[in-house]
C-alpha cells in the first residue's frame, strides 16, 4: 500500500491510530491561516485530525488528483453552513510512505474565515 493509499484509507475509516502511524516523526503541516509551518508529528496530528472533524463531513469529496514519485496534490470540495469550500491538499511522502509534509490551500476568502474559526474551536476542544 502506498502512502497515498494509506491516506485515502484513513479518510474513509477516520481511524486516528492509522493517521498517527501515517505521519513521519518530523512531519510538517502548513495551514491556510497559520503563518508559520507547524513542525513535528504531534502538532501535525492535532491539525489533521481537527481538520478531518471540521471538513470531513458527508459533503467532503476529492475531485482531482495529481501524483508525483513522492507526493500528490488532491483537490477537494465540501459544503459547510451553506458555504462551498474548494481546496487542495499537497502531500509529500518518504520512501516508507509516511507523510513528511502536508500543506492545505483553501478558497474562497469567506471559506477561509469560517475555517479559521471552526479550526480554532476544534483545536481548543482537543487541548
Amino acid at each position: 500500500m502506498t502512502g497515498l493509499d494509506s491516506w485515502y484509507a484513513y479518510m474513509k475509516s477516520h481511524d486516528r491510530t492509522a493517521l498517527w502511524d501515517l505521519l513521519h516523526p518530523d512531519a510538517v503541516f502548513e495551514s491556510p491561516v497559520v503563518h508559520t509551518p507547524q513542525r513535528g508529528r504531534d502538532i501535525t496530528f492535532k491539525y489533521l485530525s481537527s481538520a478531518e472533524q471540521v471538513l470531513g463531513g458527508p459533503d467532503f469529496t476529492y475531485v482531482g488528483e495529481w501524483q508525483s514519485e513522492r507526493g500528490a496534490v488532491l483537490e477537494f470540495k465540501t459544503m459547510i453552513d451553506g458555504i462551498e469550500i474548494n481546496g487542495v491538499d499537497i502531500i509529500s511522502f518518504d520512501a516508507e510512505g509516511r507523510i513528511t509534509h502536508f500543506k492545505v490551500m483553501v478558497r474562497p476568502l469567506k471559506a477561509i474565515n469560517m475555517l479559521h474559526r471552526l479550526m480554532a474551536e476544534q483545536l481548543a476542544a482537543q487541548s
